[in-house]
Formats: C-alpha cells, structure tokens, sequence
C-alpha cells in the first residue's frame, strides 16, 4: 500500500534520518520534556529495602524484566520500602511518564501505568505536552531503535546514558499533526498487531507440545511398555519402575547466589579480573526456552567483590533455577559464573547430567506455578526448594532420554522458526510505519477522521 508525501521537504540535519517535512522543528528531547530520571537499584541483601508484601507504603519498582515484553508496566515483580527508595535517592514517577531502557534491552519504550521507581537499566521521562504528546514521542522514541548505534557506545556491550539521549534529535510536528500520527498509527499498528497475535498463538501452541515432549520423556522414559510405579510425587505420577525417586538434593548440590554491595565501586568496575555475574536481566538470552547454555552476562564482578561477599564462582555445566520474578527460568552455565540471589543453583554430582535436570526443570513450569501460588512477589521459597523430589533412571538412560528430546525438539523447532521469522516481519513492518509516520516519510493527515486531528 502507498501513502501520500508531504509537498516540500528539506535536510534534517542529521545522517540517518535524510530529509522531513518543510514546516516541521526539529528540537532536541531536552527541549521537549519536563522531566527525566535515573534508576538505581538498592541493596538486594538488606530486607529493609524490599518491601515483602502489598502493604500501603510499598513503592513498585521496575526492572527490565517488567518492561521488556509489555507496552504499559502495570505491575512489577518486586516493591522497594521508603527505606529502600531513600537509600539511592530514587525518584518516584508518575503514571503517564515513558520508560526507556539504556542498556540490556537497548531502546526499549513502555508506558508508565502506575507511580513507580525504576532501576539503573532504565531511564524514565515526562514529556512537556505543550511541544510532543507523549504519544508521538513514544512512537519517536521506537523509531529511533534501528538508529540507536549512532548515539550508544560500550566497549563490550552497547549502552546509553541520560546525556546521549538528552541530545536525541526529534522532528516536531505541529500538535494536530501528531495527534493525526498517533491516531494513523494506533489504527494501522492493531492491524498489524492482531496478526502478530496469531502468529504468537500458533507459536504458543508450538511451546505447549514441546514441554508435552520434554514432560513425557523425564517422566516416562522412552519405552511405552516398560513397568511403571507410583512415584509418591504429585507432578512426576507414574515413573518407570527400575527409576530411583530421591530428593533432587542428594544428587546435586545447592549453592546460592549473591549481589555484592553495590556501594562499593571497586566490586564492579576492576578492569583487569571481571567474571561474568548473571542476573535476572539477562534470562532473555533463552526466555523461549529453545537454547540450553548460557555464555554472556550484562554485568561483571571483580575479584575484591567475590572476596569481599557470598558471591562465589559456579563451575561451568551448573544448573541454575529462578525462583523470583522469571521464577522456573533455567539453564546450564556454559562458563564459570557468579549469579544473583535470585537463582538457586545446582551443582550435579554422580548420579544427574546437568542436560538431564535441565528437562527436569523445564518439565515441571506447572509445579513452579503451584508452589509460587499465594506468594505476593512470585517466589518459590527455599523449604520447597529443598523439597524437590525427582526419578533418575542411570546416566546412561539420561543420555538417550537427551538426545532423544532433543532431536524431537530439533523437528518441532523447524516449524517454531518458520513462525517466528513470520512474526519478525511483521515486527519489521510496524517498526517501518512508525519510523515513515513520525519522521514525515508519509502525510497521514488525509488519512485519520479530521475529528482526530482537532
């Protein structure tokens, strides 16, 4: 489908966006907001920062987490105390104001849907409405995504800052042409994503039969007609009668995680002994599910941190389990890691692959849901953790338990590929509407009820 241009153009100024609309301003975003705030992120170790229940001066606080697959955050897996919002000097947000990332999900925008405070990832921005709506600079603020490696920079890993994104060019429309935009797109973009919808249900069902592979052959094992047992587990029911059921704890060890004291500099910026520090911010890496291991982290820690803390390295092939906010999250350590105390983490001795537990923990996301039922943050707390029961048939049974689960996943990921470049392109078309709509590429004026533009 075509649309109509704008009758004149001319030079924006600036490289990657070419030219706009004649009559259109360019200003910077410091000139087109009220305010904009920093996060930070209070020690997780001290209980009288973290509030532990909806009690009434408890003060959400976003993480990435909260905002990386939402278009509002209306909820947050954690709440701060007004101990823990004053120890860091947090701002609190109203309701209405932008939030966007600047480091992990890189460029990422949500609206805010509640009075929050937010992390160090996070920058959040109250749009000065007599310039930009704060619809059109939501939609400003996704454009500028594709675009993002002319204002971030990193040594290792891309990020922004609060002065790189003051200095964020915006082409400023008069404000009935932006509501003109901001309608267009909100019509155009439902359509495109209704479609992304259905392409995500196919994908969830896609999910659905994996975990019933994964589920079946953990449980069952890969001979139908081999004798079976009451296992005395609820979520395991009958298992194969030659298997071992046994407290997953006397077949790997349980080590937990730690945050060194994020006071102290020199814990997390010694250039010369960093170790990779995993944290919930970076469960996106295999949040399909899909991959197994894990190799990168978005933080490190230095040495005097693992000294002078609980944290300590994990060796390579150590499972990991979330059991807060992405509780049942799991996934083997390709590297030697450190992680947050968010994780439980299991080192496997004799009797368990790691590969083995994996499909355990990935068989049991009912379990995790029931045993995080009534808690207000999303927990599995540590008496259920150390209560975990499995069956292990031997090592040698694991093994072909593995290869068979993965060559059946391997045959469904197929299909769970097709549909997820599906749903890419059309993520790529919506991107490419909003950036044509609010950069002028395309005059939507005549194409919104003149209602819309008053």
């Amino acid at each position: 489908m075509s649309f109509p241009r704008y009758p004149a153009y001319k030079p924006s100024g600036v490289e990657w966006l070419g030219e706009v609309p004649e009559h259109w301003e360019f200003k910077k975003l410091k000139h087109c907001i009220l305010r904009l705030g920093s996060g930070g992120t209070p020690e997780s170790s001290n209980p009288e920062f973290w509030a532990d229940d909806d009690s009434e001066d408890s003060i959400p606080w976003v993480a990435i987490g909260d905002m990386s697959a939402v278009s509002r955050v209306t909820s947050t897996a954690k709440s701060l105390t007004p101990f823990g919002l004053s120890s860091k000097n947090l701002e609190i947000f109203p309701s209405g104001s932008l939030l966007y990332s600047i480091y992990a999900s890189l460029g990422k925008v949500a609206i805010l849907g509640m009075d929050a405070a937010f992390n160090q990832a996070i920058l959040a921005i109250l749009p000065n409405t007599q310039c930009v709506s704060q619809p059109f600079l939501r939609c400003w603020l996704e454009s500028l995504e594709r675009h993002l490696e002319y204002y971030a920079s990193s040594n290792t890993q891309a990020n922004l800052n609060a002065a790189k994104v003051l200095s964020y060019p915006v082409s400023v429309p008069s404000l009935p042409e932006q509501r003109a935009i901001a309608t267009f797109l909100d019509r155009e973009t439902a359509k495109i994503d209704a479609l992304i919808a259905e392409q995500q249900r196919l994908i969830e069902l896609l999910q659905e039969k994996r975990q019933a592979v994964i589920s079946h052959a953990v449980t069952k094992g890969l001979h139908p007609d081999a004798p079976m047992k009451d296992s005395g587990v609820e979520w395991l029911g009958e298992v194969p009668e030659h298997w071992t059921v046994m407290p997953l704890r006397l077949a790997a060890r349980i080590e937990s995680g730690h945050t060194p004291s994020r006071s102290h500099e020199e814990y997390w910026i010694e250039k010369d002994c960093v170790y990779p520090w995993f944290t919930l911010g970076d469960v996106w890496q295999i949040r399909d599910g899909k991959a197994e291991y894990v190799f990168e982290t978005q933080e490190k820690v230095s040495q005097v941190g693992l000294d002078n803390s609980a944290a300590r390295m994990l060796p390579a092939n150590t499972v990991i389990l979330s059991r807060t906010a992405s509780v049942g999250f799991s996934g083997i350590l390709g590297v030697p890691m450190a992680t947050t105390q968010d994780f439980v983490n299991w080192v496997c001795g004799p009797k368990i692959a790691p590969e083995f537990l994996l499909f355990v923990f990935r068989a049991m996301s009912k379990e995790f849901e029931r045993l995080k039922y009534g808690s207000t943050h999303n927990t599995i707390y540590m008496p259920d953790i150390f209560s975990f029961r499995v069956a292990l048939p031997s090592l040698i049974e694991q093994g072909e338990i593995v290869s068979n689960v993965r060559e059946s996943l391997r045959r469904l990921d197929g299909s769970f590929d097709d549909l997820l470049s599906s749903k890419e392109l059309l993520q790529e078309r919506r991107s490419a509407l909003i950036s044509a709509a609010v950069t002028g590429q395309i005059d939507v004026r005549g194409l919104v009820p003149q209602a819309s533009t008053a």
